[in-house]
């Protein structure tokens, strides 16, 4: 018995106007989804910033409620075992970049600078954030 061939063209494959058509989708489909991946990213990496900030704060306050004082450098709270490791600021990529902010010296007497404290930090990325319009060294 002999098969039956039908009649036309018997190859198989997607024309260029269907390649042409699945391709402006997938282009549609990642302008929509890079952007929004991009706001994600960000969006996460400031909740990390602000989180490191709020633990970083809190356990200045609990150096100061159980010495009295505050620590000279933010790696005293390592040492004193408030925080495990100094964490990473993740805009700058780094945890040396925090910026430190000492406290006001006393208005009469005599002082040691060395002997000022640490009553509150702030990251030292550059910019300002396009999700809130500020500068990260406000947060």
């Amino acid at each position: 018995m002999e098969a039956v061939t039908g009649t036309g063209d018997s190859r198989k494959g997607f024309t260029l106007i269907e390649l042409m058509v699945v391709l402006t989708i997938v282009g549609v489909l990642m302008g929509i989804a890079v952007p929004q991946y991009k706001n994600s990213v960000l969006k996460a990496k400031e909740t990390v910033l602000k989180e490191n900030l709020f633990v970083m704060r809190r356990c200045i306050r609990e150096f100061y409620q159980d010495k009295r004082r505050y620590p000279h450098t933010l790696e005293e709270l390592v040492q004193e075992k408030y925080l495990n490791v100094l964490p990473v600021d993740p805009i700058a990529k780094s945890s040396q970049s925090w910026q430190a902010v000492q406290e006001e010296p006393p208005e009469e007497g005599n002082y040691n600078a060395e002997e000022l404290g640490i009553v509150d930090v702030k990251s030292g990325a550059p910019g300002s954030s396009p999700l809130e319009n500020r500068p990260y060294s406000e947060y």
